[in-house]
């Protein structure tokens, strides 16, 4: 344990040369430096943001809810069916016509009956509006808090209006108090989504999002050990800056205000195009890249830290298309097509497969199509896909 120690925790990786951590574990009076040890306080924080969400949920955001007139629904059970039970929990959630042909001979039911009951199972589990607002609504709270935190705090701060400060005397960079405060938030509240994640409502991409907290927090706690907390302040406070326009959409359409919605939606795409394609690698990482190499030079954890901020600006180009793609659809048909991750099934569903069946046992004929709206009757259609988005 101690070799391995003595090697994670290697002088040379850390910090530039001739930079000890008994440079930084001994400041004057008066002056603290960030140190690992501080980060352990955001553990017990998590929980109490944990804590803190579940009283603000049954008290705050319910009570919203039933003023907007938004009720849990009960979902309709489906019928107990031992042959049907054993096909959707060992072999498939979604069944094929081949399977849907064969069930509905063994049980000598109708393929539209057997559909109906695997939509039913599949909606029995799924978490009602109500549940889905109440998570937004504490998301959007805790997100627009810190951003506005943020914005405050970085408001006052001299690497906010010159990046360069970020570097003159580096790695001794006295430690405020609001840095540490927006450090430990941030991390803390990052910690307590990986412990939600097991009770929030299940999506398709759990272990995508799971790992995408845990990257957050290894980056967050890295930029912290090795003092480049100044930068990740930048990092952080941009990255926020959508994410509570995002939870207000989904707030508005859990709300059926679908007008306001599309609006929010536009805005989220605006500021996340924004603060992502543009502020992030014309300001961060041009200061991060070009102004530190010129002033403290690469050292192996900046050449590290620079990997992962690259990596992450990979993923915002990549989630900058699906938005311009979703964002193109809705202005080309008028509406957006459904999310994978959509959690509700609609009865359209079956009536769609239903559809197709039909026009197989009759090609000639014209089958009616059923109306899929979405509820948006015409309106810019982001409801369908900030419904439960990230």
């Amino acid at each position: 344990m101690a070799a391995f120690s003595a090697w994670f925790w290697n002088e040379r990786f850390w910090f530039p040369h001739n930079v000890t951590w008994a440079d930084l574990a001994d400041p004057a009076p008066g002056v603290e430096y960030p140190k690992a040890g501080h980060l352990l306080s955001a553990l017990p924080l998590a929980l109490g943001i944990f804590a803190v969400r579940i009283l603000f949920e049954r008290f705050i955001a319910r009570p919203c809810a039933y003023m907007l007139r938004i009720q849990g629904e009960v979902s309709r059970r489906a019928q107990p069916n031992a042959v049907l039970e054993k096909v959707f929990t060992s072999i498939t959630k979604c069944p094929d016509s081949r399977h849907l042909d064969g069930l509905s001979k063994q049980l000598d039911w109708e393929v539209r009956k057997v559909q109906r009951w695997f939509r039913h199972r599949r909606n029995q589990d799924k978490p009602s509006t109500l549940t889905k607002f109440c998570e937004s609504m504490w998301r959007f709270t805790f997100y627009l808090s810190i951003f506005s935190y943020g914005i405050q705090f970085l408001w006052q701060s001299s690497w906010m209006w010159d990046t360069r400060q970020c570097w003159y005397s580096y790695p001794y960079q006295v430690l405020t108090p609001g840095l540490y405060y927006y450090y430990v938030m941030e991390l803390a509240f990052y910690w307590s989504l990986m412990f939600s994640q097991f009770t929030d409502i299940k999506r398709k991409d759990f272990l995508i999002m799971f790992i995408h907290h845990l990257a957050t927090v290894g980056l967050i706690s890295f930029s912290y050990v090795n003092n480049m907390a100044r930068v990740g302040t930048l990092v952080m406070c941009v990255h926020d800056a959508s994410d509570f326009l995002l939870e207000a959409a989904k707030l508005a359409n859990y709300a059926k205000y679908q007008r306001l919605c599309d609006s929010l939606f536009v805005l989220f795409g605006v500021v996340f195009f924004i603060t992502r394609l543009i502020i992030f690698p014309f300001w961060i990482l041009n200061t991060t890249v070009f102004e530190s190499w010129e002033i403290i030079g690469p050292y192996p954890s900046w050449w590290l830290f620079n990997g992962l901020l690259l990596v992450l600006q990979t993923l915002h180009i990549f989630w900058s298309y699906l938005i311009a793609r979703i964002a193109f659809k809705a202005i080309v048909r008028g509406k957006v097509s459904k999310d994978d991750r959509s959690d509700i099934e609609s009865s359209s569903e079956e009536e769609t497969e239903t559809v197709k069946i039909k026009n197989k046992a009759a090609p000639n004929s014209v089958a009616a199509s059923p109306k899929r709206e979405n509820g948006t009757n015409g309106h810019f259609a982001s409801g369908a896909w900030v419904q439960d988005h990230w």
